[in-house]
């Protein structure tokens, strides 16, 4: 039963999570596609110059005002700004013969043997640093981009540098670095192979470094991210941090668990003297934990690491840390948003170090006498006292760098702010990837404004709100953006506050996308208050963007319950006039389709009918179905006439979309007209491949001859057929038919048009391809012409 007990509460919590979820799943309150987007000039994307942009690489430079792409054998810089074209372009391929060795080795010619830019730094005022893979041959360029205001991007291919240590080999493999101080740390692995998974410091002054090889230190790692996150004022105290997964090895973990980690080392770690000679003499790790607590205390855990974002406040030391996980489950598959916070962070590495003693000893907490200066600290001013100071990690005693190579786990692990996602997705059709957030005032707060991206080329705007002192949270997916044509994995975000845009990068390209468009949520304060986007707000006369600075005095937003009947009461609600009654006639036993559909998919529709002066909810069964864009009746009866009314209901607003009044036509009446109107017709009206009357009167037998009782009994034919379609305004229907099929000279057009049409289909015939000519004219319709 021990080994039974945790995979059994795992598929409890796992299967509870899958139900709250469902419970709880929202769906985006707007979606655009991808030429929505497009139309709205609210997004731009680049595929490079020749067609797939293959993208590996990506970086933002605000300062100068440039995007910078890395992908297979090609480097681009753009020039930001809305729709710009100008773009640059380096080719870049591996070095001489690298390719050829690579495919001796077995690698695959497109996907492996080329040089794949993964990483893209800057390096200085004027030079990036761009590492690719060449052909599983690292390698290094630095790229003259120039100064400030300037378009220039060059690359010397005779000054290239090796690039072991900054890149993996193998393009597929994930990695993690940042550039400091002149330094470049990278998690990654590093050989052929990909099996020496190791943390390097290089380039710079001091001396490489990387982490030992040993299991305890990184087993089997997955590194997302790397970051500089100073402690203090005190630059020696400065850390680099790294978010990856590896192989857990704590206890009541079945074999192959997967754990993510936070990992730390000091910036000025030169190692130690005699002990851990060029390697990481600081490091040290701890446990990320983003679960969803469940009953009897068993929590669902999230427990793979998909990304992480830091969003940087004004207090650079505490940055709030965001980060994607997934289940790997069989039972269900499961994403959550964890926020953790660094005084969190830091105090798991203050707190006391995981010990084991021997294989077959449980796990716990180290309490014996830990060596000074503890392990893991940075040799600084705060480190050092009288009697005791240490110039660098050189000077450590034996004993602390011994301490810390058997001791790199920490016994606390790291929770989320509140203990629990600020996002949970269950048996979604798609994958959450990657993340960055945008920190907003609005009128009634501040709001962290997420964007996800998934695997199929969505990005979704999503905000997560608190309910006053419950721990109970509510997502709001504010905007769904197809941002590209066909799926494909989004596989980086990047964000500029400065230019409110995201950078959305693919395979088959990158997308500059406005995080706002106001307007799109309409022109009533009604719809902008339901819109809920701490982005907008109405402003009197429109939905525009919030800013809290701002002149205008009037400004109604309410981000949290988004109830315009508070928001909105006081002005003009043209939005909330009651629509005018449209006719819908049905014959009996045919189905018949009432529309009505509202503007956001988060809205809760129900139907009225009234009969008389009484108003009932529409009884849905198998015969009548609500559906997401309307009331179907699969078989309408004579009891169904009456004036139905279609309304929403929205965070306890409700207001009414469509009254339509619905006539039903009695079966016989409706043959018995058919009947007699088809009797007297001449021949001509006839459909020739079936022998039965046409379902139309085309006007040309006006001009045909035909007598004045065929005419008018036509005329009358046409006007009885239009009453059952539903128009209401006969006479402007048969106006616009007799212009149509009766002037001779559209009569003439026709004829021509028609024989353009014999000829383009004569030439696809012989192509065997479709007809790319009069796609809406039907063989009935071509019959019609001729006849004419």
């Amino acid at each position: 039963m021990k080994g039974f007990t945790p995979f059994s509460n795992m598929i409890i919590a796992a299967l509870l999570v899958a139900a709250v979820s469902a419970a709880k799943l929202s769906v985006p309150r707007l979606r655009l596609s991808y030429k929505d987007l497009l139309s709205t000039n609210r997004s731009s994307v680049f595929n490079g110059v020749h067609g797939q942009l293959s993208l590996t690489a990506i970086f933002l430079d605000e300062y100068r005002d440039r995007l910078f792409l890395g992908g297979k054998d090609i480097l681009y810089s753009l020039m930001l700004g809305p729709a710009s074209t100008d773009s640059k372009e380096i080719y870049w391929p591996p070095l001489p013969g690298n390719r050829d060795n690579c495919i001796q080795t077995g690698k695959d010619l497109q996907t492996e043997c080329a040089n794949f830019v993964r990483l893209l730094q800057p390096y200085n005022r004027t030079h990036l640093l761009a590492c690719g893979t060449g052909a599983f041959q690292p390698m290094c360029a630095y790229i003259y981009v120039g100064h400030r205001g300037e378009h220039v991007f060059t690359m010397d291919p005779t000054n290239v540098e090796n690039g072991r240590g900054k890149v993996p080999h193998d393009p597929s493999l994930p990695f993690a670095s940042t550039f400091s101080g002149g330094e470049l740390y990278t998690g990654l692995t590093a050989d052929f192979l990909g099996r020496d998974s190791a943390i390097f410091r290089s380039m710079g002054h001091r001396s490489i470094m990387r982490t030992e090889t040993d299991q305890k230190l990184l087993h089997d790692p997955k590194f997302i991210a790397a970051h500089l996150i100073p402690d203090n004022d005190d630059r020696d105290n400065n850390k680099v941090y790294f978010f990856f997964t590896e192989k857990a090895s704590e206890a009541g973990d079945r074999e192959g668990a997967i754990h993510t980690r936070v990992g730390r080392v000091c910036a000025n770690d030169v190692g130690g003297q005699r002990v851990l000679v060029n390697k990481w003499s600081t490091f040290i790790k701890a446990r990320l934990v983003c679960s969803v607590p469940g009953p009897h205390g068993i929590d669902t855990h999230f427990n793979q690491l998909e990304d992480v974002f830091l969003l940087r406040t004004k207090d650079e030391r505490n940055p709030d840390v965001y980060a994607i996980f997934s289940t790997i489950s069989n039972v269900f598959q499961g994403y959550a948003v964890c926020v953790y916070r660094m005084a969190d962070i830091r105090e798991a590495f203050n707190g006391p170090f995981a010990h084991k003693e021997g294989p077959d000893y449980q796990w716990g907490a180290y309490e014996g006498r830990v060596p000074y200066p503890r392990p893991g600290v940075c040799p600084s001013k705060i480190t050092n006292q009288p009697g005791s100071e240490f110039g660098s990690t050189k000077d450590f005693p034996d004993s602390v760098l011994h301490f810390a190579r058997s001791h790199p786990l920490m016994w606390q692990p790291v929770y989320p702010a509140l203990r629990q996602p600020v996002l949970v997705k269950a048996n979604i059709p798609y994958k959450l990837k990657q993340i960055v957030v945008d920190r907003v005032e609005a009128e009634d707060g501040q709001y962290d404004v997420m964007f996800i991206g998934t695997d199929v080329g969505t990005v979704l705007k999503v905000i997560s709100l608190h309910s006053g002192n419950s721990l109970d949270t509510e997502e709001v997916i504010l905007e769904e953006l197809q941002v590209f044509k066909v799926p494909t994995p989004i596989t980086s975000l990047d964000i500029s506050v400065k230019r409110q845009a995201l950078y959305v990068g693919s395979p088959v390209g990158v997308a500059q996308v406005k995080l706002h468009r106001c307007e799109t949520y309409g022109k009533a304060c009604t719809e902008c208050c339901l819109a809920r986007d701490p982005y907008c707000a109405w402003d009197g006369s429109s939905c525009s963007r919030y800013l809290p600075n701002g002149k205008r005095r009037y400004r109604r937003q309410d981000i949290r319950h988004g109830n315009p009947a508070l928001q909105c009461v006081d002005q003009n609600m043209s939005d909330l006039d009651v629509p005018e009654v449209r006719m819908v006639y049905g014959t009996e036993n045919n189905s018949t389709f009432l529309e009505c559909v509202p503007r956001s998919p988060q809205a809760a529709v129900t139907w009225l009918v009234q009969h008389d002066d009484r108003k009932d909810e529409v009884k849905l069964d198998d015969r009548v179905l609500s559906t997401e864009h309307g009331l179907l009746f699969r078989r309408l009866l004579p009891q169904d006439e009456g004036v139905y009314i279609c309304r929403s209901r929205e965070h306890g607003f409700t207001q009414t979309l469509a009254r339509l009044t619905l006539e039903v036509l009695q079966g016989d009446t409706v043959d018995e007209l058919m009947a007699r109107d088809y009797v007297g017709l001449p021949d001509s009206f006839k459909d020739r491949s079936t022998g039965s009357y046409r379902a139309w009167m085309p006007c040309g037998s006006y001009s045909r001859g035909g007598s004045s009782g065929q005419i008018s009994q036509s005329r009358t034919w046409f006007k009885d057929i239009m009453q059952l379609i539903g128009p209401s305004n006969l006479p402007h229907v048969e106006e616009y038919c007799e212009r149509m099929w009766c002037n001779d000279k559209l009569r003439r057009k026709h004829k021509s048009m028609l024989e353009k049409y014999r000829q383009a289909q004569e030439s696809a015939r012989k192509a065997r391809s479709k007809s790319s000519g009069e796609r809406n004219r039907t063989p009935r319709d071509l019959r019609a012409w001729e006849e004419e």
